[in-house]
């Protein structure tokens, strides 16, 4: 089964408090689930690699074997695609652990989309640090 996911990461004060925000399609673009949850005080790019572990989880749960997994983080994205290296250390355990459920699908990809093509997954990553 194929599915389409966004994911999204926000902090307030780079790092202050984060969450993440998730968006899980069919592949007509048919939303069918999204969500969103504070993941504590994070940078920005923590938090967005919460939203991507989450929506690759919940693509997985849902019998997902083809996932394209749109993100406004280029620097994410390029790091899926092995274009860039993960330097920080609190964020490479983090890609092993998207790695390793990325592994799990029979076809991966990784996009890069600008912001405003992603506002579903960044309201909901707002709407997680407003609670």
């Amino acid at each position: 089964m194929h599915l389409i996911a966004y994911a999204d990461g926000a902090s307030r004060g780079n790092p202050g408090p984060a969450a993440y925000g998730a968006v899980l399609c069919d592949i007509d673009g048919l939303e069918l689930d999204a969500w969103g949850n504070p993941i504590g005080p994070a940078t920005n790019n923590v938090a967005e690699y919460h939203g991507a572990i989450a929506a690759v989880e919940a693509a997985l749960e849902r019998g997902a074997t083809d996932l394209e997994l749109r993100l406004d983080s280029e620097l994410i994205v390029r790091q899926l695609q092995g274009r860039y290296r993960v330097r920080n250390k609190q964020l490479k355990p983090l890609f092993e652990q998207l790695s390793a459920l990325i592994d799990q699908l029979d076809s991966f990809q990784p996009t890069h989309v600008r912001r405003h093509l992603n506002q579903r997954a960044d309201a909901m990553a707002n709407e997680a640090l407003d609670r």
